[in-house]
């Protein structure tokens, strides 16, 4: 079974300013204008959300309940109205038999002077709904008609109804406040049964108005909640997805205002800055392990040269004077080239380990293959392994760090050769399989990798690797390194025949 975890890691997490957006400052910030900014949590837009309901609710139990005042106002007043106009009338029906038969004088003037009382009793009443005028008016047309029934009736003890001067003249009179009072009664109650059926046609239409309302509050007040807490939501969704790639890019907020949503991203970020602090160590203590592999084949590589110049510097100084000076000067040459090809293999080495900070640049991915090959030189030499490699002359560039790309194609090589039997291959291709994309591809032909594992090969801490021989990080943190440059790490395999690893990168549009 092939052995999966990797044997080398991202350096470190630490990226350059300029290569990362500007992050808005979760701290409270102070705008152009100088005012420290506000906090507007989601707890006080529920609150005011609950009070913009609460203010419609009393508005309509105000409106509601001056309504029914105003109905029963006018309804006292037509109960008033009403009762007023009978009595008229009856002393009307009374008068028509005084001058009739001579009779029921005294129950014409009672049931005007009940008239009269209840018009004075609630005068103050009566004329906030009709008016001052109308009332005066009323009450003038009465004292007039219990005026005529008076002069009737000091007249009343003759027996020929139609004797005495001026009679006729004072029935017209009294016929004709008479009416004028029914008219004024009549009038009032027809007046006011238009303002309750007005008052009632607006009682019928304000839970209407009241429901609409409402139901448009609320779709706009749920609309504005779900989109202040569906928003923030679905953006720290992606964030965590991002983070899950091993991209520890600080956490932007949402709003410009403060809430519990930039609360979390401010404890989120201070999460990733811990992460990244953390993996930094355990990177590093990956990186270590990785030299520790290579320093072995290193060692292996620097006996040729440092034996042959050892061996040389020997000969010249025990046989100096018997060599002539083209002997001496080809010996020279041959100590400076041996210890040209020691200084390459330790400067490799060197930069391997050297941890800096990123610096994003175009590179030539075949050179740098060719650069990262020759660092794991010895290691294919040991493996007896078969390495062949297929790069196109005038392949795009992409644009990274070179460091850390070098340290994810040397982590599948070597992760390669940990599962090759004796005399396998290793091909590597370049290529172009999709626009504005380059592909690199590090085949093996190795057991292969069963399917029940390869889901999981990503995760960090898994390794097939037996005890203490790995520690389960390296196409983790590979994965992560890949991600930051804005590509992805594709692999396919099949048992018994072999692995695939695909190192997809954007190619740079940025001159070179």
């Amino acid at each position: 079974m092939k052995n999966f975890e990797d044997t080398v890691a991202s350096p470190s997490h630490r990226i350059l300013a300029a290569d990362l957006p500007p992050a808005r400052s979760l701290e409270t910030e102070a705008p152009p204008g100088g005012t420290a900014q506000r906090r507007v949590g989601i707890r006080l837009r529920i609150a005011f959300g609950f009070f913009i309901c609460f203010f419609l609710a009393l508005s309509i139990s105000l409106a509601s309940l001056w309504l029914v005042m105003r109905l029963q106002i006018k309804i006292q007043f037509l109960e008033i109205t009403d009762i007023v106009t009978v009595e008229i009338q009856q002393a009307r029906r009374f008068e028509k038999n005084f001058f009739l038969y001579g009779t029921n004088l005294d129950d014409a003037m009672s049931h005007v002077r009940t008239a009269a009382t209840l018009v004075q009793a609630n005068a103050r009443q009566l004329e906030q709904v009709a008016g001052p005028a109308t009332i005066e008016n009323l009450l003038t047309q009465v004292r007039q008609y219990i005026a005529g029934l008076e002069k009737l009736q000091s007249g009343a003890h003759r027996r020929d109804p139609g004797a005495g001067p001026g009679r006729q003249g004072l029935e017209t009179e009294l016929r004709g406040h008479g009416a004028e009072m029914i008219s004024l009664a009549l009038n009032m109650a027809a007046k006011e049964r238009q303002a309750i059926d007005a008052l009632l046609g607006w009682a019928k239409q304000v839970p209407i108005y009241f429901l609409l309302g409402l139901v448009g509050v609320m779709i706009f007040l749920g609309h504005k909640l779900s989109r202040h807490i569906l928003v923030p939501l679905t953006q720290l969704l992606k964030y965590t997805q991002r983070i899950a790639q091993g991209e520890f890019i600080p956490v932007i907020p949402a709003a410009p205002h403060r809430d519990e949503f930039a609360d979390l991203t401010q404890a989120m970020n201070r999460m990733l800055a811990e992460i990244g602090h953390r993996q930094e160590i355990m990177v590093q203590s990956h990186k270590l392990r990785a030299i520790g592999t290579l320093t072995a084949g290193v060692a292996h590589e620097l006996n040729n040269p440092v034996n042959n110049i050892m061996l040389t510097a020997h000969l010249l100084l025990e046989k100096y004077a018997d060599y002539s000076d083209s002997e001496r000067q080809e010996m020279i040459g041959d100590l400076i080239t041996q210890a040209e090809r020691s200084r390459r293999i330790i400067s490799h080495l060197l930069d391997f380990a050297r941890e800096s900070e990123s610096r994003l640049e175009p590179l030539e991915v075949g050179e740098l293959v060719r650069e990262t090959v020759r660092l794991a030189a010895n290691q294919i030499k040991l493996a007896r392994a078969e390495l062949e490699m297929d790069f196109p002359d005038h392949a795009p560039r992409v644009h990274g760090d070179r460091q850390q790309l070098s340290q994810v194609i040397l982590n599948i090589i070597l992760n390669a050769l940990d599962a090759l039997p004796e005399g396998g291959r290793i091909a590597i291709s370049l290529g172009q399989e999709e626009p504005h994309f380059l592909a690199l591809k590090i085949s093996d032909t190795g057991p292969g990798i069963p399917d029940h594992i390869l889901p999981h090969i990503f995760d960090p801490f898994f390794t097939t690797k037996g005890p203490g021989q790995g520690t389960g990080l390296g196409l983790a943190v590979s994965q992560g390194i890949v991600a930051r440059h804005g590509g992805e790490i594709q692999v396919s395999s099949t048992p018994g025949q072999g692995t695939t690893f695909t190192i997809i990168l954007p190619i740079t549009t940025m001159p070179s």
